[in-house]
């Protein structure tokens, strides 16, 4: 089942590079740079309010601008004291969590960080609950308590993996009285305790980031002022590169050029294969009135995709097939989608579809982020689907903002969204997409389900999940509330006068900018 080009480190300039945390040794330049290292990525900052967003776009911003009480250490999977002290778990149950604020700490603008800020910044999230938001993450945080510097999390279950969620951007920290109680934040400003200072923003163009003079935490090494560009487009962002408008790029270039730079090389850059993993489905809308409520439409799109072919044509052989919920190198992945069709069939499709009773062609919408390499995704999966006379395909595309917002409100039948973990465990692809009340906003919800991911999370030795998260992954295959796709790494392309960029993302969910350096 692995089909996809393994991408190696390139050496250039006599520099050393091995692949991995840890393997460039960088010796300073005698000129020391002070302008900014230029960033270039095709993920959105949909809301500067941690409230406001759950996407890859926007947290990879509040890693910067933001502090939470824990963070993660590159290399590492266990959270370390950031915005706190130090904190644990109180007893043995998993249901009390205990934080202990450091006393030095200020917001950008001079205001002192205190736990009411902490109580305050978690509370307001929960009692927002955007459509886009990431209260979906804390689904067991009945309450919070702040007393002096101790702020505790109060939980409604056993909950081990709830120090990994406070690490995220979810659990940013904001300025209490800055931030309204009951809406979220307008306009471009931003009051945080992170690492840097939102200097300039403009909205889809870029954002200006110097270092925090104020900043005390969990990062010891100060990094230079940084300038993040944000292109619509993976296309526009390879032309960026090549162009040399940008030192440093992350998410997403396209996958021919990906698959040209392991063909021939690339003079004067290094390209890091991050530990992550990135994971695309194809998710469906199952709120009555849709044709995808009905299963056995849904078992039937199954077992027509063919994976292969999607990703060897539109991706280039960049990212391989995934048959299943949970993806290749986290804990209880399985291959539960691949067990029940191993090859696509189109007479089990007319089966399923038979046997229901439903009357073919099935009508249905089609919706996806615009971009020329999800255009040829889509188109494939059209061109799949239709040939089998099951089905008749209406492709929708929309910019990442309204196409958000489009599948929340339920617009599309199916829609295909890509996954970053948003933190190191395997519960971080389950509950948000397949819990009730998920991310996806797609109406499903499975009582089965939501016991298994409970049962997950009462494990600290989260090897011990892997019979629960085995048994979530073949209720999905049997359910079908989406079709995973493919998974692949995370990339990430530096010119030979950045150092650092082999620490910029891993499978945490942080963007440390604070990392890279001039050479």
């Amino acid at each position: 089942m692995r089909s996809t080009v393994r991408l190696r480190i390139l050496i250039t300039c006599g520099v050393l590079v091995a692949a991995g945390v840890g393997g460039w040794q960088l010796l300073p330049s005698d000129d020391l740079r002070t302008d900014p290292i230029s960033v270039g990525t095709t993920d959105e900052v949909t809301s500067l309010d941690p409230a406001g967003a759950y996407d890859a776009g926007s947290w990879a911003m509040y890693s910067n601008v933001f502090q939470s009480l824990l963070t993660f250490k590159p290399g590492f999977t266990t959270p370390v004291p950031d915005a706190a002290e130090s904190c644990k778990f109180v007893g043995a149950k998993l249901t009390t969590y205990e934080c202990t604020l450091r006393d030095d700490l200020t917001f950008a603008n001079g205001r002192k960080v205190t736990a009411e800020d902490v109580k305050y910044s978690f509370e307001r999230m929960l009692r927002i609950k955007t459509d886009v938001g990431p209260q979906p993450l804390f689904p067991t945080l009945k309450n919070v308590v702040a007393d002096g510097l101790t702020v505790t999390f109060n939980l409604s279950g056993r909950d081990a993996t709830f120090p990994l969620k406070v690490a995220t951007g979810a659990g940013s920290i904001v300025d209490k009285d800055q931030y309204p109680a009951d809406t979220l934040r307008g306009g471009l400003g931003v009051d945080g305790s992170g690492p840097y200072v939102l200097k300039e923003y403009k909205p889809g163009e870029s954002a200006l980031l110097e270092p925090n003079p104020t900043y005390k935490g969990a990062i010891t090494k100060a990094g230079g002022p940084v300038l993040v560009k944000y292109f619509t487009k993976s296309e526009d962002l390879a032309g960026a590169w090549k162009s040399q408008q940008v030192d440093v790029t992350h998410r997403q270039l396209p996958p021919e050029f990906l698959a040209s730079l392991e063909a021939q090389g690339q003079g004067g850059t290094r390209l890091t294969e991050a530990e992550s993993a990135e994971i695309r489905n194809l998710n469906f809308n199952v709120r009555p009135g849709s044709p995808m409520a009905d299963k056995a439409v849904r078992r039937a799109v199954a077992a027509v995709v063919d994976r292969p072919e999607i990703t060897t044509g539109a991706y280039k052989g960049t990212v391989e097939p995934l048959y299943s919920l949970i993806p290749q190198g986290f804990v209880g992945h399985s291959t539960a989608f691949y067990d029940i069709t191993p090859e696509p069939s189109v007479k089990k499709a007319k089966k399923l579809l038979k046997e229901a009773g439903v009357e073919t062609p099935v009508k249905f919408t089609f919706g996806f982020r615009a971009d020329a390499t999800y255009a040829a995704e889509s188109a494939a999966i059209k061109k799949q689907l239709e040939k089998t006379g099951l089905f008749e395909v209406k492709v929708v595309e929309a910019d990442w903002k309204n196409f958000q917002k489009a599948y929340a409100r339920g617009a599309y039948d199916a829609y295909t969204v890509g996954w970053l973990p948003d933190f190191p465990d395997s519960d971080s692809f389950t509950a948000p997409l397949v819990g009730t009340a998920n991310t996806l906003h797609n109406g499903f919800s499975s009582k089965r389900i939501d016991s298994l991911v409970a049962s997950t999370q009462q494990y600290s030795d989260r090897s011990r999940a892997t019979g629960d998260f085995r048994a979530i992954q073949a209720e999905v295959a049997d359910e079908v509330p989406l079709v995973p796709l493919w998974q692949k790494k995370d990339y990430v392309l530096a010119s030979e006068a950045v150092g650092g960029s082999q620490y910029l993302t891993d499978g945490t969910g942080i963007w440390r900018l604070w990392e890279l350096n001039w050479i």
